[in-house]
C-alpha cells in the first residue's frame, strides 16, 4: 500500500479522536513546547536536535517498530517532513508530515494548544 508523505492538520484532528494506537512524534525543541503543545495520550517529544545525535536509538520506545503508524510534528510542517522522509528512507513504513505543523494546528483545530 502507497502512504501519502503529508496528511492535513484535519486528517490528524480526526485520528485523535479515535481509541487508535499510533504514534504523534513531536519533533520540536523543548522551548517550543511551552508555548504550544498537543495534550493527547499519544504524543511522544523527540526534539529533531536528539534525533541528529542519536539516529533510530532517540526514537522513543513507542516509536521504534518500523511498523508503527506515526504522525510527525513540528512548528511549521519543515522539520517534520525532514525527520518523516528519513524515517521512510530508514525503513518505517506508516510514518506522515503533519503539514503547517502545531502551528496550522493551533489555527484551524484548537486555538488552546497555543502558537508562537
Amino acid at each position: 500500500m502507497d502512504y501519502p508523505l503529508e496528511v492535513s492538520v484535519n486528517h490528524l484532528a480526526q485520528r485523535l479522536k479515535t481509541d487508535d494506537q499510533f504514534v504523534v512524534l513531536d519533533v520540536r525543541e523543548t522551548w517550543e513546547l511551552k508555548r504550544a503543545a498537543l495534550q493527547d495520550r499519544r504524543l511522544q517529544v523527540r526534539p529533531l536536535s536528539r534525533l541528529a545525535q542519536e539516529g533510530v536509538a532517540g526514537l522513543p520506545e513507542a516509536a521504534r517498530s518500523p511498523e508503527t503508524e506515526i504522525y510527525v510534528l513540528c512548528h511549521h510542517g519543515a522539520r517534520s517532513a525532514d525527520v518523516t522522509a528519513w524515517l521512510l528512507a530508514q525503513g518505517w513504513m506508516r510514518t506522515f508530515s503533519v503539514a503547517g505543523g502545531i502551528d496550522a494546528y493551533a489555527r484551524a483545530i484548537d486555538s488552546s494548544v497555543g502558537t508562537y
